[in-house]
């Protein structure tokens, strides 16, 4: 029925069967939606009508939309809940999604929800939240199937067969000795392939890779890239303590991006469509004020050649530009880095060849907008000189600004400072200083031939 039906419509059809106590009318229409679209609905519609939504759903439902939900849709869902609801609810999500869940929480309300859960459950998300946040532990669930390795083939899939349902993947299988030591894996195509009576320890691949429960995120994201992995297994001493799968990879992925790109326009953490006006300004203006302050020695620049500037007002035509330009190969070098950094392993050979290859790009665009620029400047003002000056600071800012958008963010990667805090508009404004430096320097070498 919903299939055919618009989101309005669904959501209108939804609120109707709510109102006229159709619970069997609100399954067959919710039964047909994805989570994330009765996530999108749910946050949608009058509170008022929350109770009874939550009333006609499953337990199995609520803990899929809770997983879909933004915090603090998550938290009044609870609340409505109760403690007892809440703790058969919390039994069926992924534990590493219950520690997410649990994080921004009051101590107090933490453990009052746990309490309501399995004992068995609840431990195990205590457990992955004593691990430091955006690390593979944190991350991890303890939903995936693990195969003792002297199983065959048969009692594997038995086993398989029982804990389906239960299991987040069964796209591998992790198999253990007899110390729950990770010593091997197989695919699920490899089992579905041998015989029956065959042991699991002569189909697996002894080659695993795996990471530490303290492992970056990043890593984990970038290990899971690099192999075409939908899952990879943590571990802590050699023991197999969990998994991490590729959709919680994803939402790593999207949330160091959304990061990064906060970080390199200086804009704040946390900012988005639905911050409050004083809230983004309150976490815009530290970077802003500090790029104020900075700018201000640009006017300090200007105001020391004050005298070449009165002498050569045809100067003033041209300033905007050449720090405009500066600062936006900069800009263009810096993102090319911290993108690159992301996929790359740092070594000294991939480091020279990155700044030469930079260096050049900067004297090919120097040089090429430095001639177009000192044509352009001797055909408008009739002066050979003028022109020199223009086009010679171009050439010499583009290079020196492209060779500070590639080192900056490099320097601070080998300093274990996060690159992208090299953000734009600094690496912007501090390349204004130096091409408004260089432009009035030159400008007054050649103050006689301008005048």
């Amino acid at each position: 029925m919903a299939i055919n039906m618009s989101e309005n419509q669904i959501t209108l059809e939804i609120i109707k069967a709510l109102k006229e106590t159709r619970r069997f009318h609100f399954q067959s229409i919710i039964s047909e939606l994805q989570p994330y679209d009765i996530a999108r609905i749910f946050e949608g519609l009058p509170v008022k009508h929350h109770p009874r939504f939550l009333l006609y759903m499953t337990p199995e439902q609520i803990a899929e939309l809770i997983q879909e939900l933004e915090q603090q849709h998550q938290a009044r869902v609870l609340s409505l809940l109760g403690i007892e609801k809440s703790g058969e609810v919390l039994d069926l999500m992924d534990n590493d999604d219950i520690a997410a869940l649990l994080e921004g929480m009051s101590a107090e309300r933490m453990e009052e929800l746990l309490s309501g859960m399995k004992l068995e459950e609840s431990r195990i998300v205590k457990s992955i939240m004593k691990y430091p946040p955006e690390t593979a532990g944190r991350l991890m669930t303890n939903r995936f199937v693990w195969i003792p390795q002297h199983y065959t083939v048969r009692d594997t899939v038995e086993k398989i067969k029982s804990f389906a349902e239960y299991s987040e993947t069964i796209n591998y299988l992790y198999v253990i000795n007899e110390n729950k030591e990770l010593v091997g894996v197989v695919s699920y195509r490899d089992l579905i392939l041998a015989n029956e009576n065959e042991k699991i320890q002569d189909i697996m691949y002894s080659r695993v890779i795996a990471v530490a429960a303290d492992t970056d995120q990043e890593e984990v994201a970038r290990l899971i890239e690099r192999y075409d992995f939908l899952a990879i297994p943590v571990v802590e001493k050699g023991q197999l303590v969990g998994i991490v799968t590729f959709d919680d990879i994803i939402d790593v992925v999207i949330s160091e991006a959304n990061e990064d790109i906060e970080k390199l326009s200086a804009s704040g953490r946390a900012i988005d469509f639905d911050t409050k006006p004083l809230v983004a300004a309150y976490r815009r203006l530290p970077w802003l004020i500090l790029l104020l302050f900075i700018g201000i020695v640009s006017g300090t620049i200007i105001s020391g050649f004050e005298e070449t500037l009165s002498q050569a007002v045809a100067l003033a035509f041209f300033m905007p530009m050449i720090a405009g330009m500066t600062g936006n190969t900069g800009t263009q070098s810096l993102a090319v880095v911290v993108r690159g950094l992301i996929n790359r392993d740092l070594d000294k050979r991939l480091v020279t060849k990155l700044v030469f290859r930079e260096l050049s790009v900067g004297i090919i665009i120097g040089v090429t907008c430095g001639i177009l620029i000192a044509v352009i400047a001797y055909v408008w003002q009739g002066s050979f000189i003028l022109g020199l000056v223009v086009g010679t600071s171009l050439i010499i800012t583009l290079i020196i600004g492209t060779l500070a958008g590639t080192i900056i963010p490099l320097v601070l990667y080998k300093l274990n400072v996060d690159p992208a805090v090299a953000s734009g508009p600094l690496i912007t404004t501090l390349n204004d200083i130096l091409s408004l430096f260089i432009y009035f320097g030159l400008a007054t070498i050649f103050i006689t031939k301008l005048t």
